[in-house]
């Protein structure tokens, strides 16, 4: 059984690496797409991963496919279409290090995944964790499948993760992204979203306010990632009575709530980082010792506060790490990497 399955896109990021003397962008074909970084950050740092998804019948999509498997990503779920070709990405970077993404996506390969196809590999693969983005849910038939895959999941014992990643380029309009990056919510059981997502999402800046709107849909532990300030957590249902400290939580339905600052790093781009830091957090899941073993389920009641703040420390430290380096995938850390920095 594979610890965590990532769905949705893998694509190609062409990523600007700096200009020429003319001034003229020069960009680098970097391996890309959210949850297949998501997958990688995760095998990267020790778990057993694996991807669904469709790239095109190209030397793109052979490049996707040596890479996962390269990273030691199961590629089983990689399936190949010749009616599309495999998605690019634009990626533009600032001074700072911020980007900025245009897609070439109107009939890209990742857009055409099938309900049947999902379904067959979630099986066949039977993850304890199955991740996926909002961009799966820009079209269809993508939007369908990733949703009726994440329902077949959940029904089997999977736990849920979902990061409703805002590309405004890929929607009609905001309202439309509002109401399809909120469909899935009452089936997760980990979200990870930005602070500007939180506000979409929920109205509010607040993210006491924010992330307990969101936990009334039934998740167990929200994320709000706060840039270079950290992540802001709420943990539903945590297992936190009489842990060192005290908890926030104080017995109520809320759930435990604290703020875990960020670390501070040299941005030489940003990109993959977000992906970094939810793959170092499901990968610090799947490896706690709560598998039920005849169910092939995995359990949250357990996660401490005190816990829980160790995972995203971690998780914070292997972001920055990636923030340092050029890249989405290239750029994501080992585990040695990141308790090196640490331990420093």
């Amino acid at each position: 059984m594979t610890q965590i399955m990532a769905l949705g896109e893998v694509l190609i990021d062409l990523t600007q690496t700096g200009t020429d003397a003319q001034g003229i962008p020069q960009f680098a074909a970097f391996p890309g797409g959210a949850p297949a970084n998501v997958a990688v950050a995760a095998s990267r740092l020790g778990a057993q991963t694996a991807f669904l998804g469709v790239v095109g019948d190209d030397s793109y999509g052979q490049y996707l496919r040596r890479t996962l498997e390269n990273e030691d990503v199961d590629a089983a779920g990689l399936l190949t279409t010749a009616e599309s070709p495999t998605t690019l990405a634009i990626v533009s970077v600032d001074e700072t290090g911020e980007r900025s993404f245009a897609f070439y996506r109107q009939t890209g390969a990742d857009t055409r995944l099938s309900s049947a196809e999902a379904i067959r590999v979630v099986d066949e693969i039977r993850p304890q964790i199955l991740h996926f983005g909002s961009l799966s849910l820009t079209t269809e038939p993508s939007r369908t499948a990733a949703l009726e895959a994440v329902a077949h999941a959940k029904a089997g014992g999977a736990l849920i993760s979902y990061d409703p990643n805002f590309r405004p380029a890929l929607w009609s309009d905001p309202e439309e992204a509002v109401r399809w990056m909120n469909a899935p919510l009452d089936m997760v059981d980990v979200l990870k979203v930005s602070d500007e997502e939180m506000v979409m999402m929920t109205g509010t800046e607040d993210p006491e306010a924010g992330t307990q709107i969101l936990a009334d849909h039934g998740i167990r532990l929200v994320l709000v990632t706060l840039g270079s300030k950290g992540v802001f957590y709420r943990c539903s249902g945590c297992a936190c009575e009489g842990t060192e400290g005290g908890c926030s939580c104080e017995g109520t339905d809320g759930g435990c709530t604290g703020t875990v600052p960020g670390v501070r790093v040299t941005v030489s781009d940003t990109n993959g980082a977000g992906d970094t830091f939810l793959g170092a957090v499901l990968m610090q899941l799947a490896q706690r010792g709560d598998l039920d073993e005849s169910a092939g389920t995995l359990d949250l009641a357990s996660l401490t506060q005190a816990e829980l703040e160790d995972f995203l420390r971690f998780a914070n430290q292997a972001a920055a790490k990636t923030c340092s380096r050029p890249g989405a995938i290239p750029a994501m850390p080992t585990r040695e990497e990141v308790e090196a920095e640490l331990n420093s």
